[in-house]
């Protein structure tokens, strides 16, 4: 059986500062890495596999003056977005082949 719980969290303001730093460089990533696979589908290449995203958008991002920013934040929730892109395309492409169940899955979007 299994249980689900309810939780109502109060972050302080510094919390809810590091929280939005936080989510913001996880959409930074997401969405330029999204990009990137856009481009490349466009030019008729195949999608990078994720150690290659992570070398580029997380590893040398850091190491850019335009996001250098994101070494503030841990490592793990950036890597966890790529995952998370890397698992909506292949939801995606099986939808698109008619290996997976359900309604048609959309390609994945940009976060706002």
């Amino acid at each position: 059986m299994k249980a689900r719980f309810k939780y109502r969290i109060y972050p302080t303001p510094g919390q809810k500062y590091r929280l939005a730093k936080l989510f913001g460089s996880v959409r930074v990533v997401w969405n330029d890495s999204l990009a990137s696979c856009q481009e490349k589908y466009k030019l008729g290449e195949k999608k990078p596999i994720n150690s290659e995203l992570q070398k580029l958008f997380i590893t040398q991002a850091k190491k850019t003056e335009n996001r250098e920013w994101l070494s503030e934040v841990s490592a793990i929730p950036l890597q966890q977005s790529l995952n998370d892109l890397n698992q909506a395309y292949q939801n995606f492409f099986r939808s698109t082949k008619g290996q997976r169940k359900g309604r048609p899955i959309k390609p994945p979007k940009f976060m706002h």
